[in-house]
């Protein structure tokens, strides 16, 4: 085994120095929402919790560790967030599935170089990244085609030039040999997209997918400006319905968060931390996909 020279020894240790403090400084965030979702009313008012859950020993206003569950409990008994989870599962799976059928048909088609005027459609696509309408001009339009329902919402939403931009470069990089193999064989183009483009571009078609998944769950602003509040996903409940509640007791009844031992922040956090729950775990079971290289060896030359 090779024995690593001081300088090499020195860029390790600093490497690892450096990542481990990103790292961290990445997952704190996440610690101290759910540290204050779990801590009482006092604890987390108080702005005391930095670490760990923490609640308030009894006789005094001195905290220890420990957890407590109300602020889970009261969002657990809403039926609007069950509703509105259901609605962002919904638009992220089928948002997600019209979206792929969109991005991987329009990429295979722009990655030809037999594409009749191929290269005014890639312009164009291209283009709209670097213009846009606008805010106001695209909200009119989408209010214009009747963009008021969580269905519309979805075919409204379907594409994203960046991200058919990627598949078509995946797509692009796929052999030429391999197609025409294909083509002599007799494979039609629908054949020649779900037997080799799609198997041989997997990992890339799983990242993109992931993009366009994140994107459905966290989607605030259009879902904010055009559902009707029985059709918000779970972002914009968090944003809305949970802030209405905490604003109105807060103004009607101050006493009721002491009385029911709830904190505002902690309603907060634990709405924001069950929202994130799908992403954590679906995530890494995804992230296998994402190794480069799924092209090695396809052909010998």
């Amino acid at each position: 085994m090779k024995r690593l020279d001081k300088t090499e020894i020195v860029f390790k240790i600093l490497s690892y120095t450096i990542l481990t403090i990103f790292a961290l400084a990445c997952l704190y965030p996440l610690i101290y929402v759910l540290a204050n979702s779990l801590s009482d009313r006092v604890q987390a008012d108080s702005t005391s919790v930095v670490l760990y859950p923490m609640i308030t020993k009894k006789g005094t206003e001195d905290g220890i560790i420990g957890l407590n569950f109300n602020s889970y409990k009261w969002i657990f008994g809403q039926e609007q967030f069950w509703l509105s989870y259901c609605n962002s599962f919904f638009i992220t799976m089928y948002g997600t599935l019209v979206s792929m059928l969109v991005g991987i048909c329009g990429a295979y088609a722009l990655s030809k170089k037999r594409l009749l005027f191929g290269r005014g459609f890639n312009f164009m696509i291209v283009l709209t990244m670097w213009f846009n309408a606008g805010m106001i001009p695209t909200l009119n339009n989408f209010l214009l085609f009747g963009v008021d329902s969580i269905y519309m919402f979805i075919i409204a939403l379907g594409f994203n030039a960046f991200n058919i931009i990627l598949l078509r470069n995946y797509f692009s990089g796929i052999p030429a040999e391999i197609e025409e193999a294909a083509r002599i064989d007799g494979a039609t183009e629908f054949q020649l997209l779900t037997k080799i483009y799609v198997p041989m571009s997997k990992a890339s078609i799983v990242t993109v997918a992931m993009f366009y998944a994140v994107a459905r769950w966290n989607g605030y602003l259009w879902a904010s400006m055009l559902l009707n509040a029985s059709d918000y996903p779970l972002v914009v409940y968090i944003r809305v319905s949970v802030e209405a509640t905490i604003s109105y007791y807060l103004e009607a009844d101050a006493a009721w968060f002491i009385r029911e031992n709830y904190s505002r922040f902690g309603l907060r956090y634990a709405a924001l931390v069950m929202s994130i729950i799908p992403i954590v775990v679906i995530y890494p079971k995804l992230q296998k996909y994402f190794a480069a290289g799924v092209n090695v060896g396809g052909v010998k030359e």
